[in-house]
C-alpha cells in the first residue's frame, strides 16, 4: 500500500500544483479546463506508477474533477469560501481520495512497469515533497495573506517577496533531510535580522512579514517532516554504486 500511495502522492503533486497552468487555475469554471486539469491528473497517475490503464486510476481522477467542481461552486455560492480554509478542504478531500485508492487497490505498484524498481520510491517522495514545499507553499502562504496584502504599503523589488519565500522554504526542506534541523534556527535569525529596519519603521509591515514568515516556515517544515516519516517506511535512498 505504501508503494502505491507514494506514487499516488508524486502523481497529485505534479499534477495539481506542478503541471497546473495559470489558465486551468482561472478556468475551471468552465468544462474544458476542467476536463484538461482531470485528464492531467490521470495521466500523472498512471505515469507514476507504470501502467497504461486501470479503473481505480480513472475512478481518482474522476473523484479529482468532483471535487474540485465542487469547490468552483461553493467559492461562486459562499464568498468567504476561497481563501486558506477552502485550500486546505480541497486538498484534504484529494488526499482522502488517494488514501481510498491506495486502500482499496494496494498492488498497484506491484502492477506497474516500476515495480522492480522500488528505489524510485523514495525519489519520488523527495520530489512530491519539494513540489509541496515550494509550489503549494508559495499558493497557501498567498492565500494566508491575501486579506493583508493591500493595507501594506510594498517598496521592494518586483516579486521579492514571492522569490525569498521559495528560498527560504526550499533550504528549510533540504536542512531537516539533511538532518540539520539547527540551520533553520539560523535562517530564522539571519531573516530576522535583515528585516530589522522594516519592524522599527512600520509595525503593519513588520507584523505582515512576521505571518507571512511564520506561515512559511510552518509550511516547510510539517513538509518535510511528513517526508521524513514517509522515507522510514519506504526502502532506503541509495547514491551512488555499490561497492564489491
Amino acid at each position: 500500500m505504501i508503494a502505491t500511495l507514494t506514487a499516488l502522492l508524486l502523481a497529485h503533486a505534479l499534477a495539481d500544483f506542478a503541471l497546473q497552468t495559470d489558465w486551468i487555475n482561472a478556468n475551471k469554471t468552465r468544462l474544458p479546463a476542467l476536463l484538461l486539469h482531470g485528464a492531467i491528473v490521470w495521466l500523472t497517475a498512471h505515469a507514476a506508477l507504470g501502467l497504461v490503464y486501470d479503473p481505480w486510476l480513472s475512478a481518482l481522477a474522476l473523484a479529482h474533477v468532483l471535487i474540485d467542481a465542487t469547490k468552483v461552486q461553493l467559492a461562486r455560492r459562499l464568498n468567504g469560501f476561497r481563501g486558506i480554509g477552502a485550500f486546505l478542504a480541497d486538498q484534504g478531500a484529494h488526499l482522502l481520495t488517494l488514501l481510498i485508492v491506495a486502500r482499496l487497490a494496494p498492488d498497484l505498484w506491484q502492477g506497474g512497469a516500476w515495480a522492480g524498481m522500488d528505489a524510485l520510491l523514495p525519489l519520488y517522495a523527495l520530489l512530491a515533497g519539494l513540489v509541496v514545499t515550494l509550489t503549494a507553499g508559495q499558493y497557501a502562504v498567498g492565500l494566508l495573506m491575501r486579506p493583508h496584502s493591500r493595507r501594506v504599503r510594498n517598496d521592494g523589488l518586483r516579486d521579492g517577496g514571492r522569490l525569498i519565500g521559495l528560498l527560504e522554504r526550499g533550504l528549510i526542506y533540504l536542512l531537516i533531510l539533511a538532518g540539520q534541523p539547527l540551520g533553520v534556527g539560523f535562517l530564522i535569525a539571519a531573516k530576522s535580522i535583515l528585516r530589522f529596519g522594516t519592524a522599527t519603521r512600520d509595525q503593519r509591515s513588520a507584523e505582515y512579514v512576521i505571518i507571512g514568515t511564520l506561515a512559511s516556515f510552518g509550511w516547510a517544515i510539517a513538509v518535510a517532516l511528513g517526508v521524513q516519516a514517509l522515507l522510514t517506511a519506504l526502502p532506503p535512498l541509495e547514491i551512488g554504486a555499490r561497492g564489491p
